[in-house]
């Protein structure tokens, strides 16, 4: 097994990277490989450039994009470990994932550039197992009173993943974690990071279709 953890904090040794580490545990315990992407230490430029906007008419590749589409390649299981920035994935996140999930390798319409807009959509990633797991400042209470994890479960679970064929996604927030006085909350959420990377490292896991359920969530399916 070799997974490709993509994490997204200016301070490796925070509380997010002590969390990606307890859900690393399990698949050291069994033998897996993991290639993690620090994207701060790496340096990904997550800006959408020229080059980008180019690529997306038709135009090369981007130089550095290429080697991020062989990591992900390589991988079979993916994982995103982040803070929760204003109810969404870090900018450099989005940035990685606006850059790197590129028409004619994740998704294409038609036969390519000119039939957007004209032709069905073609998700092209295989549904790699992936899964997603946000440490929020704020309480469960607030989450969901808001719809705040159903908005982020349909953009990034659906929206982004699903899209580009990836259905079989989990999401998780780890929630209330700032402040001293939420210390047993932070130890607890090791606990459970380390348990949602038992499940997943497990072979014994059961694929899931998050747009299916969103889908029939809603009625609409």
């Amino acid at each position: 097994m070799h997974i490709l953890t993509v994490f997204s904090h200016p301070v490796r040794d925070s509380y997010p990277g002590a969390v990606m580490d307890a859900f690393h545990e399990p698949f050291s315990d069994v033998g897996a490989s993991i290639d993690l992407l620090d994207l701060h230490r790496e340096g990904f430029d997550p800006r959408f450039t020229v080059q980008d906007h180019a690529h997306f008419w038709g135009g090369p590749v981007p130089q550095d994009i290429p080697e991020a589409h062989r990591r992900v390649e390589a991988a079979d299981r993916l994982a995103f470990v982040f803070p929760v920035y204003w109810w969404s994935m870090p900018a450099m996140m989005k940035g990685w994932v606006e850059r790197v999930f590129t028409g004619g390798w994740a998704y294409q319409y038609g036969t390519g550039v000119a039939d957007r807009g004209k032709a069905p959509l073609d998700a092209l990633l295989p549904s790699i197992p992936t899964t997603l797991i946000g440490v929020g400042g704020s309480t469960r209470r607030t989450y969901e009173r808001y719809g705040y994890d159903e908005a982020m479960r349909t953009q990034l679970d659906v929206g982004v993943f699903a899209y580009c064929g990836i259905t079989d996604v989990e999401s998780y927030l780890i929630y209330d974690v700032e402040g001293d006085h939420n210390a047993a909350i932070r130890e607890d959420g090791l606990d459970r990071a380390q348990a949602i990377g038992r499940r997943f490292a497990s072979g014994a896991r059961q694929p899931r279709d998050a747009k299916v359920e969103h889908l029939s969530a809603r009625g609409v399916l």
